[in-house]
C-alpha cells in the first residue's frame, strides 16, 4: 500500500464498551482501517493525523464482519482519552 493522506488509511474509530474500557485501563484506541494496511502505515497515519501524538505499538485483526482493526496503544505522554476527545468519541 502506498501512504497517501492518514484518511487513505483510517477509515473511522471502533467504539464498544469493551473499546472503551481499555482506553481508559491501557491507553488503547482501536479504528477500522483498510484491509492492505500495514502496522507500520496505520503508525504513521495515526501520528500523522493527531499531531502530537506518540504510538507505542500497533496490533491488527481482522473482525467477524470481515473489516480490519487495529489496536493503538499510545507511549507515554500520550492520553487515548485525548486523541478519543479529538475524534468526537465523548
Amino acid at each position: 500500500m502506498t501512504e497517501g493522506t492518514p484518511y487513505d488509511v483510517i477509515i473511522h474509530p471502533f467504539v464498544t464498551e469493551k473499546t472503551m474500557a481499555a482506553m481508559e485501563r491501557e491507553n488503547k484506541l482501536e479504528f477500522v482501517v483498510r484491509r492492505d494496511a500495514s502496522a507500520h502505515a496505520i503508525k504513521t497515519a495515526i501520528e500523522r493525523m493527531f499531531d502530537g501524538a506518540k504510538v507505542a505499538k500497533v496490533n491488527t485483526k481482522i473482525g467477524t464482519d470481515g473489516h480490519k482493526r487495529a489496536i493503538v496503544k499510545f507511549a507515554e505522554g500520550t492520553k487515548a482519552e485525548e486523541v478519543g476527545t479529538r475524534i468526537g468519541i465523548f
